[in-house]
């Protein structure tokens, strides 16, 4: 029998705003354990919650971006669990009328993604265990840090449909200023919902959820053995549980956590310490007017405007900071398509040498620019370019010091160069006669050995013209 995989995702965002969402504790990651909290993000008896109202702006400029309805009215919850992570035993969320609704995400290949909600609540604090003392300790900094959560329909089919969707996800917060959606410290994680039913079936079968995934790899191949064993369990005539398990990153396995809850478990009802939220037309209109340029209209328009391949656009706009490092460059004066070849090649090959994303690098426009102008006017070779810049990258060194003191100022002087022609041309007889018989190689050879006594810094143009003037005069050595 075939199946088919169904999965639908619920994925957590961290805002990327300096305060938290119901108080003015920092949102800063890190620090020392319980130092960025207060009596109203630990729930403190007596106290009480004021919305933040960067929060609301981000869930709806998030919520237009994803081609969601914005509820002009909508409302706080209170999800009630007891945990050791939840000081408060309850979760302000929202679930009867969340701020943005019916949205939409085109992955490509024809290919809809429908979001079924995003909403906005707070985050719990985090447990961190210690084997040496067996202990399990509470921190509670990340209590009160503000998320939307994004639900989708059950639309996904494979592992690699939901990374394409992750992908994009990112991408647009990125690019809205929303989220930095730095997965590695939890800032966008996923829990996936995931069932098994027979090819061409439409009834839905079991499904169970994989909490708190955060990163490509772990989701991908999350999916992969959870699929694979719901298939097992149904061809051996068990069942298939509905319940929450986590991911063993290091058994390459899921295991079951608990059962999975529904609504009435958490026993919602309407937050009484926070009034409904009613948001005007010229509100939402502000909001969608100030929309930034996404990825996608960015590759259409340095495809219409440039002529640049689609493979480079692709790869310029997959960072947002790498889309404003070139923007900058080209603003500077230097040709889009040289900008985007060194971004392509040199940037990107340092970046990934030195580990580094576009947006912590120290590197800065007017040093790319200035190169790419020093080539451009003759004053460097390409070659020499190069070297330059990767002496220069981690720093942002100057560069103009960096060629003085090391003497690589591209040579252009026709003179000097016709003088080191005519003794590579004497040395080099039989590549003359080659050259004379038609063999187009043995020019090469001569340009590199001119090249060579030249250190590299001679202009190409330069040498390959006074090169083929002297053999096309039939040049004989001075005797």
């Amino acid at each position: 029998m075939t199946w088919e995989t169904v999965i639908g995702l619920e994925t957590h965002v961290e805002l990327a705003t300096k305060t938290k969402i119901f108080c003015s504790c920092t949102t800063q990651f890190g620090g020392a354990p319980n130092t960025h909290c207060c009596p109203v993000c630990t729930g403190m008896p007596g106290t009480l919650p004021v919305l933040n109202e960067k929060v609301l702006e981000f869930a709806v400029k998030a919520g237009l971006a994803l081609n969601c309805e914005i509820s002009r009215v909508s409302r706080f919850d209170r999800k009630n669990y007891f945990y050791p992570d939840l000081p408060k035993a309850y979760q302000i969320s929202q679930l009867y009328l969340p701020i943005c609704h019916d949205g939409k995400v085109d992955i490509g290949e024809g290919k809809t993604v429908r979001i079924h909600e995003l909403h906005m609540e707070e985050d719990a604090g985090k447990l961190v265990h210690d084997p040496w003392l067996d202990q399990t300790r509470a921190d509670y900094n990340r209590c009160g840090v503000p998320l939307i959560e994004i639900v989708t329909e059950p639309d996904f089919r494979s592992a690699e449909e939901v990374i394409a969707y992750l992908e994009k996800l990112r991408s647009t917060l990125q690019y809205l200023g929303v989220s930095d959606c730095k997965m590695q410290e939890g800032s966008l994680r996923c829990d996936v919902n995931l069932s098994v039913r027979p090819a061409g079936s439409e009834e839905f079968g079991t499904r169970t959820e994989m909490k708190n995934l955060n990163s490509f790899k772990a989701i991908s191949r999350a999916i992969a053995y959870e699929a694979r064993r719901q298939i097992e369990l149904i061809e051996e005539g068990k069942r298939v549980v509905q319940e929450t398990r986590r991911w063993d990153e290091n058994k390459d396995a899921t295991y079951a956590m608990r059962s999975k809850e529904n609504a009435q478990d958490y026993r919602y009802f309407p937050e009484p310490d926070i009034p409904p939220l009613e948001l005007s037309d010229e509100y939402i209109e502000g909001l969608r007017a100030a929309q930034p340029e996404l990825a996608e209209a960015k590759r259409a328009r340095y495809q219409a405007d440039w002529g640049l391949p689609a493979y480079d656009t692709e790869m310029i706009t997959s960072q947002k900071a790498l889309a404003d490092f070139f923007e900058e460059v080209v603003a500077l004066g230097a040709d889009p398509k040289q900008a985007s070849n060194w971004i392509m090649g040199q940037v990107l090959g340092q970046l990934s040498a030195h580990g580094l994303e576009a947006k912590d690098m120290r590197l800065t426009p007017p040093t790319l620019a200035k190169l790419i102008a020093l080539v451009a006017k003759g004053k460097l070779n390409r070659n020499t370019a190069v070297k330059v810049f990767e002496a220069v990258f981690a720093d942002d060194g100057d560069v103009d010091a960096y060629i003085k003191e090391h003497g690589l100022e591209q040579v252009s002087d026709a003179g000097l160069v016709t003088a080191v022609v005519e003794q590579v041309l004497s040395a080099n007889q039989k590549s003359v006669e080659d050259f004379k018989s038609g063999k187009e190689k043995a020019f090469g050879f001569l340009v590199g050995q001119v090249m060579r006594q030249l250190k590299g810094q001679a202009a190409p143009a330069v040498v390959n013209q006074v090169l083929r003037e002297k053999l096309s005069q039939s040049f004989s050595p001075t005797p």
